[in-house]
């Protein structure tokens, strides 16, 4: 006997010692009289296998107490000492929440390499329901049962207590005795599709159990320090394993342990019945090995395959805080930085995860894709631009799914970014300055303009019938892209002006707020064009206004650089001045008297140079269909008489005018540019790609 450790010292003086030891000679007696129902039914037996569950319980005990750590075991988990082997797992949480959730320690740290002898006390339960099934089933539907008669007689004949394990290479499983790599049964193709018959006919826990036993030793192979049950020393096993267990697990549990989907979307866990507590700590080391598994997976199909059906396990472990937060993490590391179909599968799973009704995990989910976000977005280049745009869309969805939650952190994060704009305005220096000129500030207004854009959405809202909570966060938003416009106005920052008129356009499409976007659009036009010089010949390629945020020095005063910034500028003035916040407005001829003046003004100044008649026309061609609005705008205003005080009149007539501003002359201009760059877009993406591509004729 060693000495006693201090961990056992002190588990002796809580007094709790008499009470465990009861719960453990129960434990004993419905052992053994389980085993005395499968003596009946099968004849005398040695007395090996009691044996061997003492002698199970003797080996694995010092192993528990050296390869685990027992800080939150249960004393029923310390006297049983039902352990495999050291997990090596520990409980990561996001760099941010370090100090969070007090209540995680109360929680008991489960250990994933469990031994889970008591889920074949249900198999006796599930096997009666079964053969119960079988002998109704002559009366119920006679042509079945004489199908089966023909052509399945082992499933008729099936008795559940006198099973025997589905192979001879087995036996040695359910022991759980330690051995070395050399000594282990070899897992074969065979031995998988005997518990897949089992599973897939059955339902079979028993078959389950060991499956995932060999599911361990599949996500810990090669590793030290760890005791396994089978050696895989083959690929293709290893591949129909990982998928076997990927596939089945959800089957079985959902049949035994149904959930519930609301009609709200959210997730109903399953009851805590005593079968499911039972099978808890099986489905917890399941997860947790899948978990392990995602971070050693390369192979991309088996990679997707992993995280979907992972996914169907949320609603058994969404309890268990540990193992969110694990799940989290890596679900927030794939979508960040896999293929494009590997991060939309760890999206559906992180939107699974915040479809619960917990709001303390919404909570961590919401934080953890904004901060990931952010960090990705550091660095925009033409490559990684598209990822982090699905990024953003996807992110959006997760603030629209409890508008209540999303508000307090959409509050603070963009009051966040009205200090950074602020503490720039105040010091007025370099450094200052590229606190907000970055791509992390760029790529969050945006972001927050998207999850504005669809929370507020002018449609969306008519069909709920109530204002969306986050409405009140559009001002502060625009307040803020509109001072970080302000704050540097040189020739350089054009492309950061560009960035923030889009976001902004954006908002104003979808939730048809008025903001006064052409002050800052018409000075950059008007800049460009109206110096003296004539723009300097380069052979520079078209700068691609959507990766920079800052003209290099090289491109100034260029005329492939002028070209490019007018026929941007062009299009986004015309997208806004279409838009049914401005185009459907009863004033919208008035509002539109400054921009022809600035433009017209404009254009006699490029007719005056050189070198940019293509900039000229593109300009009198904007200048024509205004006009051409304004007539039309004007003709619908002279079909009724209103005045001022009719508020409720003008509403109307403003609603029936919004739905024809596609047919203006102006809403069909921006149509043809919005094919035009489309058409480009995909030239310029194919050509990114190396592929070939042949220009048609118009």
């Amino acid at each position: 006997m060693g000495k006693a450790t201090k961990s056992h010292k002190k588990f002796v003086s809580s007094g709790k010692l008499k009470k465990t030891i009861e719960t453990r000679k129960k434990q004993q007696q419905t052992r053994k009289k389980y085993q005395k129902r499968r003596d009946i039914k099968s004849g005398p037996k040695p007395a090996a296998s009691e044996a061997s569950d003492d002698s199970e319980d003797d080996e694995n005990a010092p192993q528990s107490s050296k390869g685990t750590s027992k800080k939150g075991l249960s004393v029923d988990d310390i006297l049983a000492a039902a352990f495999m082997g050291d997990s090596g797992d520990e409980e990561v949480e996001l760099e941010e929440e370090a100090d969070d959730d007090d209540d995680d320690e109360q929680e008991e740290d489960f250990e994933d390499d469990a031994s889970f002898g008591s889920v074949d006390d249900l198999e006796v339960e599930e096997g009666q329901n079964h053969l119960l099934e079988l002998s109704k089933l002559a009366e119920k539907d006679p042509e079945f049962y004489k199908y089966l008669q023909e052509n399945d007689k082992e499933l008729l004949e099936f008795d559940p207590d006198n099973d025997q394990p589905m192979d001879d290479d087995m036996a040695s499983e359910d022991e759980d005795i330690e051995m070395t790599k050399e000594q282990l049964p070899v897992l074969t193709v065979g031995t998988l599709r005997k518990w897949q018959k089992a599973i897939l006919e059955q339902r079979s826990l028993r078959a389950l159990r060991k499956l995932l036993v060999a599911f361990r030793s599949a996500a810990h192979m090669n590793e030290d320090g760890q005791t396994l049950a089978w050696n895989i020393d083959n690929s293709s096993v290893y591949n129909k394993l990982m998928s076997t267990a990927f596939r089945y697990t959800p089957v079985v549990l959902e049949h035994h342990i149904p959930y519930k989907k609301l009609p709200n979307g959210k997730l109903k866990p399953p009851t805590q019945t005593e079968k499911f507590k039972t099978l808890q700590k099986m489905i917890l080391s399941y997860f947790h090995n899948a978990i392990h598994v995602l971070s050693q997976l390369t192979d991309q199909e088996m990679l997707q395959l992993a995280v979907t059906e992972s996914a169907k396990i949320i609603p058994y472990i969404i309890s268990n805080r540990k193992a969110v937060k694990l799940y989290l993490k890596k679900c927030l590391e794939l979508w960040s930085s896999a293929n494009d179909s590997i991060r939309v599968a760890a999206f559906v799973a992180i939107h699974k995860l915040a479809a619960t009704n917990d709001q303390s995990i919404l909570d961590h989910i919401l934080k953890g894709t904004y901060l990931t976000l952010v960090r990705s977005s550091k660095s925009t280049t033409a490559y990684t631009l598209p990822s982090i745009n699905l990024m953003k869309n996807s992110a959006s969805e997760l603030f629209c799914v409890d508008q209540a939650v999303s508000y307090q952190h959409a509050f603070g994060y963009i009051r966040q970014l009205a200090i950074h704009l602020r503490n720039s305005m105040k010091v007025k220096s370099k450094e200052a300055y590229k606190q907000v000129y970055n791509w992390q500030f760029i790529h969050s207004l945006d972001f927050w303009s998207i999850v504005l854009a669809r929370a507020c959405d002018c449609q969306a809202e008519a069909e709920n019938g109530t204002q969306s909570e986050l409405k009140p966060l559009i001002y502060p938003l625009v307040q803020v892209s509109l001072g970080a416009m302000k704050l540097i106005s040189n020739s350089r920052s054009h492309p950061f002006h560009l960035h923030v008129i889009r976001s902004l356009l954006h908002l104003t499409r979808h939730t048809q707020v008025y903001v006064p976007i052409a002050p800052y659009i018409l000075p950059i036009l008007t800049s460009t064009l109206s110096t003296s010089s004539r723009p300097k010949s380069s052979t520079l390629k078209t700068l691609d206004l959507d990766v920079h945020i800052r003209t290099p020095q090289q491109y100034l005063k260029t005329h492939v650089y002028v070209g490019g910034l007018v026929e941007e500028v062009t299009y986004l003035l015309a997208a806004w001045l279409s838009t049914k916040a401005v185009h459907g407005s009863i004033a919208f001829p008035d509002i539109v008297v400054p921009v022809l003046v600035a433009l017209r003004k404009t254009l006699k100044t490029v007719k005056s140079s050189q070198g940019l008649s293509k900039e000229a026309a593109s300009i009198k061609t904007l200048v024509e269909r205004l006009e051409d609005s304004v007539r039309w705008s004007e003709q619908k205003r002279k079909e009724v008489k209103l005045s001022p005080s009719m508020i409720s009149a003008v509403e109307g007539w403003e609603t029936e005018l919004k739905a024809k501003v596609d047919e203006s002359p102006l809403g069909k201009y921006v149509k043809v540019q919005l094919k035009a760059r489309e058409k480009q877009r995909k030239l310029i993406q194919k050509a990114r790609e190396g592929e070939s591509e042949i220009l048609e004729e118009d």
